[in-house]
């Protein structure tokens, strides 16, 4: 440990509000027999405690459910195939899930199991609605422990999956710090077991292909990660704006450690959580449609308000929720673009009502919003756009 590394360590962690951390089998599984390494998971909860009384929210992305599922059932896993994976994974979600539910409950914190995909980080209907579980669950206190859903997988399991899941989470949820723990310290200008000359890099501002180059194959027999899918991972995180860091999890308190000044390595991105994601709305995606918006509307967003269906009084286009969509004051001027919460037949179902009718109109209760302030970027904020 060093003052130099507390401080730094310290300071980036204390300017996060919300971490996803990643736990690999390789930390959760002892590797001798293959059991759940208990002790290491409740030192882990300790840390998940501090890190909330910090007034943090904390979302975990776990691995082990193959390993765990694999002792149970006798399953080699070095001549193992896809059934027989999918196989260890039903059996070991239900002891993992009741591991976190034990040992985060024995620091008074409510675990909430979430299976996801890679596949449900891109359909649009399954992100929005895993994004939405995120964010009530966290409201509500719950610490969400993330699995790959392995079982319904439709290829074999590939390296390093839970690393790039969890970079998919911290974007999802617009997380501020993803943490790998890992059974390295962070990334070495050539591998560190072999080679004597190997340096530490404590900092990485881009990802080039030098680096890229320095990063190696799988790692050890529970885990399947190599320090190559962590770069993917990083460079997933750094483009939502998140910085992103690996440092080992040898230890029983490495959250604790890390702050008091552990080795890592720092991925740093060039710009917040809220600023790539607006970049995204604005830039990247295409708008399915547009709404036209009444003078009061129009200027509640440039006040910084959300839209209203009873600001809108025209729907164009064919789009569903989450669609990308442009917003037409009344002199036909786009003066921003926004993700939409409702399918288009729904939109124009409910334009020009009080959002309290929205249950009545459409047989369930949606949100009060046609477009959160949080979905929406105004025309003068887009990368580029003239100052005002």
């Amino acid at each position: 440990m060093t003052d130099a590394g507390q401080t730094t360590n310290g300071a980036r962690l204390a300017s996060a509000s919300r971490v996803v951390l990643k736990i690999g089998s390789a930390l959760l599984v002892e590797q001798s027999d293959g059991a759940l390494h208990r002790s290491w998971l409740e030192a882990l909860c300790a840390d998940v405690l501090m890190l909330r009384k910090q007034g943090k929210e904390v979302i975990l992305v776990s691995s082990g459910a193959v390993a765990l599922g694999a002792r149970q059932l006798k399953i080699d896993s070095r001549r193992a195939r896809l059934p027989d994976h999918q196989a260890a994974a039903a059996v070991g979600q239900i002891q993992l899930a009741h591991a976190y539910e034990e040992a985060l409950g024995g620091f008074g914190l409510t675990a909430a199991q979430i299976l996801l995909t890679l596949d449900d980080s891109e359909s649009r209907p399954r992100y929005l609605n895993a994004v939405n579980t995120f964010f009530t669950l966290l409201r509500y206190g719950a610490v969400p422990v993330v699995n790959e859903n392995d079982t319904v997988a439709t290829q074999e399991l590939r390296y390093g999956d839970n690393d790039r899941l969890a970079a998919r989470v911290a974007q999802m949820v617009s997380a501020d710090c993803l943490i790998l723990l890992s059974d390295v310290d962070g990334l070495y200008t050539a591998d560190p077991q072999t080679d004597a000359s190997a340096r530490h890099i404590p900092e990485v501002a881009r990802l080039t292909k030098e680096f890229l180059d320095m990063a190696g194959g799988p790692g050890s027999g529970h885990g399947s990660g190599g320090m190559r899918t962590k770069l993917d991972a990083a460079r997933i995180a750094m483009g939502a704006g998140c910085q992103m860091l690996i440092t080992s999890g040898r230890v029983m308190r490495p959250i604790q450690a890390l702050e008091q000044g552990a080795r890592a390595t720092w991925f740093l991105p060039e710009s917040t959580p809220r600023a790539a994601r607006k970049q995204w709305i604005a830039g990247t995606l295409k708008p399915k449609g547009s709404l036209q918006l009444d003078k009061g509307a129009a200027l509640a967003l440039e006040g910084g308000r959300s839209l209203l269906p009873a600001g809108v009084t025209a729907v164009e286009g064919s789009f569903v929720r989450g669609d990308a969509v442009s917003l037409i004051d009344p002199d036909g001027n786009e003066i921003g673009r926004g993700l939409v919460a409702y399918a288009a037949g729904e939109a124009r179902a409910i334009i020009g009502r009080q959002s309290a009718a929205i249950p009545e109109i459409l047989g369930y209760r949606g949100r009060e919003e046609m477009i959160h302030r949080d979905d929406l970027v105004l025309a003068r904020e887009r990368p580029g756009a003239a100052p005002a």
